[in-house]
């Protein structure tokens, strides 16, 4: 593992088995009376959200506590950023308070990378703009891999607003080098300029790919940051790129209908799609507090050999299970 956890690109096949096989192992906690672990007793973990959170901040908030590191939560409104304190006047505060860990999420793309080079702590990608979200693409993989086994040869379709989506550039990243054949699907004004030279296939035609698909990922159309018109109206989107009963009736038994939430229900994906037993999106957000605590542990815990021992049982590999 490297210091930070910055893209998923930075990511090796061996590193991020690493993650997924010692987050298996942490998720045995939530079975466990009492679902703490001293690992990180003694450090601190800030989390620093220049923009709203709800899954992801409580989530890595519930990772660091149960691995007893002392959390600060650091909120830009109300605090000096909102009176025009630089992004790095806040980092060398941070680096004054003694801060370990420090978890980000900022509007701009790159901001994690930038805060990385102005503190001695780790530094992890909470989601940067448009750009990336390294740990939803874990948890992604993490709640893949527990429903199918090795993703070596499996088909993913990431489908929707593809344009504004960190959560697609994170897992296109990641499901590649994990080993699976990844297609982002929207229409033409929501897919990126250079989408060709992503290491994934690209279509415009939802219903051609959801009969290959062993798991289709449903992204949020973010309004909030388009400042024109991509389509022509929701219910037009939704015509064409809703994920509906009848689209559902459409996929593999064994596929999987997952979503990085929050969801508009209704538009990207219907009500009873959500709610059915081949959705795995309440999962995903238990998945994403054993991912984070996983990567908090092994960029704050030191040596990797010791993910075992504070478990009391040996490491699975469910790579070689599978």
């Amino acid at each position: 593992m490297t210091r930070h956890l910055l893209s998923a690109g930075d990511l090796s096949r061996d590193d991020a088995l690493l993650i997924l096989n010692t987050a298996t192992e942490l998720a045995r906690l939530a079975d466990r009376p009492i679902k703490k672990l001293p690992t990180l007793r003694g450090r601190t973990v800030v989390n620093l959200f220049f923009e709203d959170s709800t899954r992801t901040r409580t989530s890595f908030e519930a990772a660091a506590k149960r691995l007893s590191a002392d959390v600060i939560n650091f909120s830009a409104k109300g605090s000096s950023v909102s009176k025009g304190e630089s992004l790095k006047d806040t980092a060398l505060t941070l680096e004054a308070m003694g801060a370990d860990g420090v978890v980000i999420r900022h509007e701009a793309s790159g901001a994690p990378h930038r805060l990385a080079g102005w503190i001695k702590g780790s530094v992890v990608n909470a989601g940067d703009g448009t750009h990336e979200h390294p740990t939803q693409a874990l948890l992604d993989a993490f709640t893949m891999r527990r429903h199918l086994g090795n993703l070596d040869g499996r088909r993913v379709a990431i489908v929707g607003d593809v344009l504004h989506s960190r959560v697609a550039r994170s897992n296109v990243l990641l499901l590649r080098t994990l080993g699976a054949d990844v297609t982002v699907v929207a229409p033409p004004t929501l897919l990126p300029v250079g989408v060709d030279g992503w290491p994934c296939a690209y279509s415009y035609d939802l219903d051609a790919v959801l009969p290959k698909s062993d798991v289709v990922m449903m992204l949020r159309v973010q309004r909030e940051r388009m400042n024109a018109s991509y389509f022509p109206n929701a219910r037009e989107y939704s015509r064409r790129y809703g994920l509906d009963a009848a689209r559902m009736a459409m996929l593999p038994e064994h596929a999987i209908v997952m979503h990085p939430g929050p969801m508009n229900r209704g538009m990207e994906i219907a009500a009873e799609v959500a709610d059915s037993v081949r959705s795995v999106i309440v999962e995903q957000v238990t998945n994403g507090v054993s991912v984070r605590m996983a990567v908090l542990y092994l960029l704050l815990g030191g040596n990797d050999s010791a993910i075992g021992p504070p478990l009391g049982e040996p490491a699975i590999d469910t790579e070689t299970q599978a």
